[in-house]
């Protein structure tokens, strides 16, 4: 194994070994808390411009397979872990997560103290960084990480969204699709589409830049606004886009970054996180029924509670910082959720926010 080198922008360092391909990049860093799903959380566009530390120290045990990938590429800037298995032991294993990583171009460091380097984050803030695998000097590492411009300001949902309109082909089980869903691609997970098409929709997916008469040329029951990278107000395009679906009393459902985009949409402001929540074990209550859930995380942004209009009630808080998971409009068809239900927390506490989707789906379609 050759050596890497991870040192952030403050100037700390940590020394390890190479578990990707030979070279450098630079993004923020940031701490995920799952125990699981690392192939899902390389593969999730969210995480672009990101370089991710796991906290759980034994990465890799199961390998990697076709089925589990999030989208069709990697957009994450690294990996950083404590340790790589050794042996990948499972049914559905094709790729080690070494083999993993360097069929998809990711430079990752193992043997670091990722304890000590979560903690500096929680008592810093994430962090923008410079991951190294090939050789460069820590002085041009750190200029690099210097030069890094961070995530506040950056419109990264369209550099990950799909360039063209397409129908979705589902892998879970979907008869009965009754109902004609788009939805905008802002970063969207596989899964989430799954989970929309088991619930008896045909998806459309269309681009994140696509205008309010591009997505009604398709004439949908509803739309999905999607997860995805990326500071939320310079998307200008979508909450304009969003302003005129709320304006046509469109059903409206949106996750991680299109909860935001709603919130924006509907008066209300965003703001960068300390250290965000990256995690597969966050616990949100029900603010209406009391019911606690455990939910799946990845947002560095959240909408600012202060800046919430009179029209739009906060239905889910964290119960980590009592930030804002949830939201909906008490005068149009629209609701949003923070978290990643289709991420199986729990594993299904929230998947009913697909179903409570298509009620409003039937509901408007009766008036």
């Amino acid at each position: 194994m050759k050596d890497a080198l991870l040192i952030l922008e403050d100037g700390t360092k940590f020394t390890g070994k190479s578990i990707g391909i030979e070279s450098h990049s630079v993004g923020e860093v940031v701490f995920n808390t799952a125990m699981t799903g690392y192939q899902e959380i390389i593969t999730d566009p969210s995480y672009h411009k990101q370089i991710v530390t796991l906290t759980y120290p034994h990465i890799g045990n199961t390998g990697t397979n076709d089925e589990d990938n999030e989208s069709k590429d990697s957009f994450c800037s690294g990996l950083v872990i404590r340790e790589s298995s050794p042996i990948s032991s499972n049914w559905r294993n094709q790729l080690s997560l070494e083999e993993f990583l360097s069929k998809n171009e990711i430079v990752g460091i193992s043997n670091i103290d990722t304890r000590k380097l979560t903690n500096h984050l929680r008592n810093h803030g994430s962090m923008n960084a410079c991951l190294v695998s090939n050789g460069i000097s820590a002085e041009e590492a750190l200029s690099e990480a210097k030069s890094f411009s961070g995530l506040a300001g950056l419109d990264l949902a369209k550099e990950v969204s799909t360039k063209k309109p397409y129908i979705f082909t589902a892998t879970a089980d979907s008869t009965n699709q009754q109902y004609h869903v788009v939805a905008i691609d802002f970063g969207v997970k596989t899964n989430i589409l799954n989970l929309l098409s088991k619930n008896g929709c045909k998806v459309t997916v269309l681009p994140a830049q696509s205008s309010f008469d591009e997505v009604m040329k398709y004439d949908p029951d509803g739309v999905f606004l999607s997860n995805g990278p990326g500071d939320p107000e310079p998307c200008d395009y979508a909450i304009k886009c969003i302003r005129e679906l709320l304006e046509a009393d469109i059903p409206i459902f949106g996750i991680c970054l299109g909860h935001q985009l709603l919130a924006l949409a509907s008066g209300a402001k965003t703001e960068k996180m300390k250290f965000g929540h990256h995690g597969a074990n966050h616990p949100v209550i029900d603010t209406q029924t009391g019911i606690v859930y455990i939910t799946s995380q990845n947002h560095g942004f959240t909408v600012n509670e202060m800046t919430i209009p009179e029209n739009v009630k906060v239905t889910h808080k964290s119960l980590f910082d009592q930030s804002i998971q949830g939201i909906e409009l008490k005068d149009k068809n629209a609701f949003s959720f923070q978290g990643h239900p289709e991420a199986s927390p729990g594993p299904h506490d929230i998947q009913p926010l697909f179903q409570k989707f298509i009620s409003n789906i039937n509901h408007a379609k009766k008036n």
